[in-house]
């Protein structure tokens, strides 16, 4: 019985023990758990970082296309404006050619001015010339309104004169109508 009560005993010890470590275990899991969430946690943190990397990697190569779009664009405007330069060169060399050309035909066309200033001094006294007759023949003309407007109203009183007598022809017809009907 002692044997059992030894055996009892031991069990008993063996019991606790198993006990301890079971709850050393269990708090072990616990942290264990405690400590995996929170490897998650990071781990997420960790995979949205990547993705958050991955958008501003992807603008930036985008960004680093369009950057390039725009130097290609600037060099070919360069490249333009190296050949409108080279283009406007010439085109100045062509005018200094045309500009001593166009002095030559300035000085002709001074004298060509000089020759059309003294006949423009002719054609100016011969206006004169013109307006004074004009002149003559515009008072010439307003006697001749004048004369006009007397004659009008001579006839728009001979025309009334000839109203006033054709309607008296009219009354005396009238009347020589009426005295021929009494008359009969």
């Amino acid at each position: 019985m002692d044997a059992i009560k030894k055996k009892m005993q031991a069990m008993k010890v063996e019991k606790d023990n198993a006990m301890d470590r079971g709850d050393v275990c269990e708090q072990a899991a616990k942290d264990a758990k405690v400590r995996a969430g929170k490897a998650e946690e990071e781990v997420a943190e960790l995979v949205k970082k990547a993705q958050q990397l991955e958008v501003e990697l992807d603008k930036t190569q985008e960004e680093l296309l369009t950057t390039t779009e725009k130097l290609k664009e600037k060099e070919n405007s360069l490249s333009s404006a190296e050949l409108e330069v080279n283009a406007l060169n010439r085109r100045v060399q062509s005018l200094e050619g045309d500009l001593e050309t166009c002095e030559d035909k300035l000085l002709l066309a001074t004298n060509k001015l000089d020759k059309a200033a003294t006949a423009a001094d002719d054609s100016d006294r011969m206006r004169k010339v013109l307006e004074s007759r004009a002149q003559q023949d515009e008072e010439r003309m307003g006697k001749l309104e004048e004369e006009l407007k007397g004659a009008r109203n001579q006839a728009e009183d001979a025309d009334k004169k000839y109203d006033e007598v054709a309607k008296r022809l009219q009354q005396v017809e009238g009347e020589l109508e009426r005295a021929e009907e009494r008359a009969e």
